[in-house]
Parts: C-alpha cells; structure tokens; sequence
C-alpha cells in the first residue's frame, strides 16, 4: 500500500517517539539495570508523547511489555523482567510507538561495557547490513534486492541470516503484507513504488542460522547458544530516495 503525505506525517511522529525510546533506553542499559527497567523508562516516552505501544498485549498470549529485550544468544521478542544486564553482554531492544492510528517500528543492538571482538564485529556488521538494504529501497527496484543487500553483507563476514522471522510492510497495522526476508528468497518481489513504507530488521547470528522459541511462546533463542544481533528501521521509499521514519 502506498501511503499519502499525510499518513507519512503522521508516522514521521510515531518514528519519532520510537527513536526517542531508543535514546532514552540506550542511556539506560547499563551493568546491574534490569530489563524491567528498560520497559520503564521506554513506557515515560510514550506517555511523555501522547503515543501509544504497539507491543503491549499483542499477539497470543499477549506480549507484557512495550519494548523487548534480548539478551546475547536471544534474536527477538524477548520479555523484559528481572534479567540484570552485565559486563559483557550485548542486548537488542525493540521499540514501537502509535501516533493517530499509525505505526514506527524499529530496533537495535548494544554492547553493555566491554565485549568479545566477536561481539562488537557481529554488531557492527549486523547494522551496516541494515543499511546496505535500506540502499535498494529505490522506486522501480524490487523488494527482495532489501534482503539479498542483507545477506550478502552478513554471509560476506561469516555469520548467518535468520530465515523464521522477517521484515514487513508497516502502516496503520505494525505487521502488514508483504514481507521483508533478510535473505534472496529467489524471486524478486513487487516493484517499490513511491509511498510504501517497510519496517526492515535483519537479525544476524554469529553461528548457524537455527532458531528455538522459548517455552513464554515468545523469546526466540539461536538453536546453537550463538550470539545474536538485531537492527530495524521503519523507511519509506520516496521519489527521492528512501528516508528513514524512525530517527529524531
């Protein structure tokens, strides 16, 4: 669906808060906080905002929370409650945020303190990934160059692309169709055109591609205890290129 110039003013605000809840909880994770903690201060901004959580009680069972928080070997989804971050860990947070009816989307990954070379590399990699595919999202391209961008980023430092779990088209519903994979799926998509808006969200591991869901139905772990790494952006492709949403 293409989206008109007001419906993009509309989620240029709601990529606005999320952007704010990523400052306000980046300054906020640090050795001995808790992730409970971290929802805390995420909620602050929506209520400081006027925005409402598109995380909040979404999906079965309801997800508790309006952020999540993963920690070293968890992709996505994970709860916030009483984990302690520590020395050494790496912690992806996902935030959303509702303004009139429309949607931001967007996440990333930190360092808390000192990590491995390996952790900081997989980072690093796993967010230029991000932007390699945010690159393709240029009218009369195909959608699914995003993932191939991704991929081949990811592949080229030797780590692996999640396959379960993919991107997505955003809008006045935080999950649209089509979907967004982070890898070529061997067919090239619907032709971006002026106005779609895509939430893209490459998760990296530092080991084998295989995922295991939690026993809460909603954290999802790497299948070998391997690291992992998240970013997303919300982006909408423009005649002048595509222009990210979810940024102060």
């Amino acid at each position: 669906m293409r989206r008109s110039k007001a419906e993009l003013a509309k989620m240029r605000r709601a990529g606005s808060v999320v952007a704010e809840m990523h400052e306000a909880t980046r300054a906020a994770a640090k050795p001995g906080v808790t992730t409970a903690e971290l929802d805390r201060v995420a909620r602050e901004v929506l209520e400081r905002r006027g925005a409402r959580s598109n995380f909040l009680n979404y999906g079965h069972p309801p997800f508790p929370a309006v952020i999540c928080t993963s920690i070293n070997s968890m992709i996505v989804h994970g709860i916030p409650g009483p984990q302690v971050l520590k020395e050494g860990d790496i912690v992806s947070i996902d935030c959303g945020a509702i303004i009139e009816g429309y949607h931001g989307d967007a996440a990333y990954t930190m360092a808390i303190g000192a990590v491995t070379e390996e952790a900081r590399r997989l980072i690093e990699v796993t967010e230029r990934s991000l932007y390699a595919g945010i690159e393709q999202m240029t009218v009369g391209n195909r959608l699914h160059e995003i993932g191939r961008a991704v991929q081949r980023v990811a592949e080229s430092a030797g780590f692996s692309v999640v396959r379960e779990y993919v991107g997505h088209a955003i809008g006045t519903a935080m999950h649209e169709q089509p979907q967004v994979p982070n890898y070529w799926p061997g067919t090239p998509g619907p032709t971006l055109k002026s106005g779609m808006v895509f939430a893209v969200e490459p998760m990296v591991n530092a080991g084998g591609a295989e995922t295991r869901l939690l026993d809460d139905q909603w954290s999802v772990v790497t299948a070998d205890g391997s690291l992992s790494a998240h970013f997303e952006h919300t982006i909408a492709v423009t005649d002048d290129g595509p222009e990210v949403l979810t940024v102060p």
